[in-house]
């Protein structure tokens, strides 16, 4: 069983923040990334948005993080 959620994943995992410095690269408020992290999902345009911010560091990107916490992170 995993304890983590998608998006905590990736906020920890991929691009190793915190939830304000997340927060600011998807252009939201911290408390989102928080309701996110609990179980809320992020909008369409806050998905595109981490999307690019990912694209931007030149993180190899795969849309299956925002459903699924990868094995290899379990």
């Amino acid at each position: 069983m995993r304890d983590m959620n998608a998006l905590k994943h990736i906020r920890k995992h991929i691009f190793k923040v915190t939830q304000a410095q997340f927060a600011s690269l998807a252009g939201v408020g911290q408390p989102s990334v928080s309701r996110w992290e609990n179980g809320i999902a992020p909008s369409l345009d806050e998905m595109q948005a981490i999307r690019r911010a990912a694209a931007e560091r030149g993180i190899d990107w795969d849309d299956s993080w925002f459903f699924e916490v990868p094995e290899v992170a379990a």
